[in-house]
């Protein structure tokens, strides 16, 4: 996987992501990736209430993530032309925005 070596997902100011992919399509990777990590066990413990729904469809259509946060802030990422790492990376960078207690723990 292309994901950053040890790097924790931490969802406290997120309510809510949804992952929209065809898996049929050669472009879909990153995305399902990126879904991986978000919905891992470890990942999920972070905040319970957080919702993470994949939705497969087969209808040819770009994948993308709807990431909502607590704040009602939306994030979307089109993940045709985005690695798993720059769509981890944009998410982790939102989050810590969200969240001054990750801010600290990453100083």
């Amino acid at each position: 996987m292309a994901a950053p070596g040890k790097a924790s997902v931490v969802l406290k100011a997120v309510k809510k992501i949804a992952v929209h992919f065809c898996p049929f399509e050669a472009n879909v990777r990153s995305t399902r990736e990126f879904l991986v990590l978000v919905g891992s066990e470890k990942a999920r413990s972070t905040n319970l209430n957080c919702e993470v729904i994949s939705m497969v469809k087969h209808d040819k259509s770009e994948p993308r993530v709807d990431v909502t946060y607590v704040d009602g802030e939306r994030l979307l990422m089109k993940g045709a032309n985005l690695t798993s790492r720059e769509m981890l990376s944009a998410f982790q960078a939102r989050c810590m925005t969200k969240d001054p207690q990750a801010k600290a723990a990453a100083k």
